[in-house]
């Protein structure tokens, strides 16, 4: 079993920007990051299978809803510091931080931010500790980049709500306990409703044949006719304005996790480069070689910059959707750059389960294009900085 020697890069001594508790916190998520999901990640993604057993580590690290409040059993911490736990969980796996992505800003933040008192006590407290885990319903067959072509919809049935339709691509669907459902009311208009596992009629099937995130569990949400009580609908919330703000949460967190994913090929290949000997010297000597290393960190430290600069901005509630976009679409794409750099420095070595690279490669393809693909936030920032809507 190869031992997880990683160091994380830091050219600008961003650590001088973080507190105590930050860097505490992210110590914490790297140290069981290397205790628990290194020995075991690359066998688990070999089997195309999520490793369940790690879910109580994650609540204790505060991976699941790391900014909920006490009273609703949460962390209570900032958001620099969810960023610095996804960053540290991505550098295990993609699929491990989309797993606690999902539960913390598309489960626990809808319920906290538009749920009811009662909603928010029945299920916040036991997503926290990981006894129930969550997903998130939006994107369907036919429509992924324009959600408010949704044709799931509820129907008024009295006490409840007939649920039909189907959701594809659903991180945490095979295992999940809730589902937090998007559909069309009777008025056309988007709502938000908690489906719970059991209810006649929801079916989840697993995704299988995935070159990417594949020790991530995957899946659909089917609906059949299922009877939703009115009490887990959410009550104020309509339109796109709920979901869209779940995935400015989701995007966040990945911007943060993609760096992490970045660190670590460049670790990988910068620690190569030193041990790979070519023509009676290491490979690191050769000028090729230190621009691909030079480039790899230079992306990273602009992507470190970039992200902690969010935080500042998020903690403040001053960070606007086009600034998360911009942040997610840079840092994945500055990542995935990294990642191929990175499996050609290593030469065959690079696609081996020896090495992470081509896993995070792979991972990345899925990163570039899940909560808003990279196209699409390029036109949000276009969009921002000229006032002209070029996506419709």
């Amino acid at each position: 079993m190869a031992t997880d020697n990683y160091q994380a890069p830091d050219y600008y001594l961003l650590d001088e920007l973080l507190t105590d508790e930050h860097k505490l916190i992210r110590d914490t998520a790297r140290a069981w990051v290397k205790k628990e999901i290194s020995p075991i990640i690359e066998d688990y993604a070999q089997r195309a299978e999520f490793p369940k057993q790690i879910l109580k580590g994650l609540a204790e690290i505060g991976a699941f809803g790391p900014y909920i409040p006490a009273e609703y059993g949460g962390p209570g911490l900032d958001q620099i510091s969810y960023g610095l736990i996804m960053q540290e969980l991505e550098r295990g796996d993609s699929g491990i931080r989309s797993t606690a992505s999902v539960q913390s800003s598309l489960v626990m933040y809808p319920i906290y931010t538009f749920g009811t008192e009662e909603q928010k006590r029945k299920y916040l407290p036991k997503l926290a500790t990981g006894e129930y885990m969550g997903c998130f319903g939006l994107t369907e067959p036919d429509y992924g980049s324009n959600p408010a072509g949704m044709i799931t919809n509820i129907k008024d049935a009295g006490d409840h709500y007939i649920l039909n339709g189907a959701k594809m691509w659903i991180s945490n669907a095979p295992f999940a306990d809730i589902a937090v459902v998007w559909a069309k009311d009777d008025n056309g208009d988007i709502r938000g409703l908690v489906v719970e596992r059991g209810m006649e009629g929801f079916t989840t099937p697993e995704t299988h044949g995935k070159w990417s995130l594949r020790a991530s569990a995957t899946g659909e949400l089917v609906f059949d006719n299922v009877k939703v009580p009115k009490e887990n609908i959410f009550p104020t919330v309509k339109g796109l304005k709920g979901p869209l703000s779940c995935l400015n949460s989701a995007r966040y967190g990945i911007a943060w996790g993609a760096l992490g994913a970045a660190m670590d090929c460049y670790d990988t290949a910068l620690r190569y480069s030193k041990e790979r000997i070519q023509f009676d010297k290491p490979i690191g000597a050769f000028q090729l070689q230190q621009k691909k290393l030079a480039e790899m960190i230079t992306e990273i430290t602009k992507g470190q910059l970039l992200a902690w600069r969010l935080g500042v901005l998020k903690n403040e509630n001053r960070a606007t959707p086009a600034q998360i976009s911009m942040a997610k679409r840079n840092n994945v794409h500055a990542a995935l750059t990294c990642a191929r750099e990175a499996r050609q420095m290593l030469g065959g070595m690079g696609i081996t389960g020896e090495y992470p690279i081509m896993r995070h490669m792979m991972n990345l393809e899925s990163v570039i294009t899940y909560e808003g693909t990279h196209d699409i936030h390029l036109l949000i920032t276009g969009m921002d900085v000229t006032g002209f809507n070029a996506i419709s």
